[in-house]
């Protein structure tokens, strides 16, 4: 689907469907209005009629409207003008784009990007335009052997801008489209990555993509494989990959878009291809879905490929461990000691709590790079849905500006976070008579003693935690990966970006 933004008044506009606003009760927008009146009122008497009251994410689509230049015009609900919220504006852009795909129509002019949104821009309402509309075009059937046949898709979308300031005002418009183009495509390639079977994404698999990515942009991969980790002293990431026939890998892939001498920010992510729990095995019921414990590594991925297009001026290390989670007669087992690659050693109480164990090695490993920030981006904790549900991810740090700093980009984003404490007090939690500390800390605050143990691997630098784990993929009829946190994560680094410049 190709995007543009063009400014003009609506009259002139020529286009195979138009996308107009309605709010409710029955009164039009702007452009309606505008369209109304070259329609010599036809508009309005379809509201009059009770045709369309405007409801939130309701729409109407009309045909052959006298007089104007289109052949459809697509009447999209926008809710109550005093409530339309972030929410309802994707809302009503998701609507759109749902009703335009299920029609013949190859081409669109939106002009929904006019309405107001309290303190939101322009340009934020053209960038989640494009994401939302790039959400609702994904498809993955790569496995399948037939594909189904569907109608002739929508290719083009322009965004009318009716009321336009400037050239500055434009151009700031052009480059949220840009933006907003980057971040769906990295949000694309993290659902890929979700999605995909796990005999076929597996460790090599992930390791390949890197690569194949730094070729593409021009960034650097290097991959460690397990002799490399054993020398480097790895002993709790190798501990979780024991009972796997498939080999461990730890992929790190650098953007270096500022001088060399500039800290860059770490992004670390979990990728676990496949987690049975290990020899603390899950129950059986839905343990497919734990394809996406590799969630956090394709939310990095999407994340440098985004921040790549963007060119951001901005240094980027993404660093990913990654492993199955297998049982067998080689697998670690409940009450193991490993000693990790910073020295502590680690009680390994459950196996099943192994995202942790291949964190804290990698959390290590990225003092290396002297990075000024690390984030740490993980399907950790089912404590965490429990907590939060699936609407937001959970963000622990012992950093509040950096913990502000996220959060204001999850807001900017449209992809929630919250932040759960991180007092010493639950580190007490982690206490073991065998070692310097447990893996576990017991079924109270799961995600907080679980951000707490990687804690004690983050002294040297910034560090903040995403748990991702209810947010990362749906289940039920929508089952597939979400692409999140691709636009927190973006999102942060173009305001990190924007500081530098």
């Amino acid at each position: 689907m190709k995007f543009s933004i063009k400014k003009g008044s609506l009259e002139k506009q020529r286009s195979a469907c138009m996308v107009v606003g309605i709010f409710e009760p029955r009164k039009m927008s702007e452009p309606a209005e505008a369209l109304d009146t070259i329609a010599n009122g036809y508009i309005s008497a379809i509201l009059r009629s009770g045709d369309m009251e405007g409801k939130a994410g309701s729409t109407l689509m009309l045909h052959n409207i006298p007089d104007t230049p289109c052949e459809r015009v697509l009447l999209v609900g926008l809710g109550k003008e005093s409530e339309l919220t972030e929410k309802g504006y994707r809302d009503a852009v998701r609507a759109a784009f749902k009703a335009l795909n299920e029609t013949g129509a190859a081409e669109a002019a939106l002009f929904l990007t006019e309405t107001p949104v309290k303190d939101r821009d322009t340009a934020w309402k053209v960038s989640q335009t494009a994401i939302v509309a790039m959400e609702t075009i994904y498809r993955f059937d790569r496995l399948k052997s037939k594909v189904e046949e569907t109608k002739p898709r929508l290719h083009k979308v322009t965004l009318r801008a009716v009321n336009a300031g400037g050239a500055t005002e434009l151009a700031g418009s052009e480059e949220a489209l840009q933006q907003g183009l980057a971040i769906a495509e990295g949000m694309n390639l993290a659902k890929d990555l979700g999605n995909l079977a796990p005999n076929i994404c597996t460790p090599t698999y992930l390791a390949e993509q890197a690569v194949g990515m730094a070729k593409t942009h021009k960034l650097k991969a290097t991959v460690l494989e397990q002799k490399d980790m054993e020398k480097l002293g790895m002993g709790a990431l190798l501990a979780v990959a024991r009972g796997s026939h498939q080999p461990a890998k730890l992929i790190a892939l650098e953007y270096w878009g500022r001088p060399k001498k500039e800290k860059p920010v770490v992004l670390v992510g979990k990728g676990i291809t496949f987690d049975t729990g290990g020899i603390s095995l899950k129950p059986a019921s839905e343990m497919d879905e734990m394809k996406y414990d590799m969630c956090g590594a394709a939310s990095v991925l999407g994340t440098i490929s985004a921040i790549a297009k963007m060119r951001l001026p901005l240094n980027v290390v993404g660093v990913i461990p990654t492993t199955e989670n297998m049982p067998g007669g080689n697998a670690t087992k409940p009450g193991d000691v490993v000693t990790s690659m910073s020295g502590q050693t680690v009680e390994i109480l459950n196996t099943d709590a192994e995202g942790r164990l291949i964190l804290c090695d990698a959390l290590t490993y990225a003092e290396r790079y002297e990075p000024e920030t690390v984030i740490d981006i993980a399907t950790l904790t089912g404590a965490c849905v429990i907590a939060l549900g699936h609407v937001a991810s959970g963000l622990l740090s012992t950093d509040e500006k950096l913990a502000e700093e996220l959060l204001y980009a999850s807001g900017r984003a449209a992809d929630p976070a919250w932040r759960l404490p991180l007092w010493e007090d639950y580190q007490e939690q982690l206490k073991s008579n065998f070692a310097d500390m447990a893996n576990i800390g017991g079924r109270a605050a799961g995600t907080i003693t679980a951000a707490c143990f990687l804690s004690r691997f983050t002294r040297k630098y910034r560090w903040a935690h995403l748990d991702i784990a209810g947010t990362a993929w749906k289940s039920g009829k929508e089952k597939g990966a979400t692409g999140r946190p691709v636009p927190l994560l973006t999102q942060f680094l173009i305001d990190r970006s924007l500081r530098k410049t």
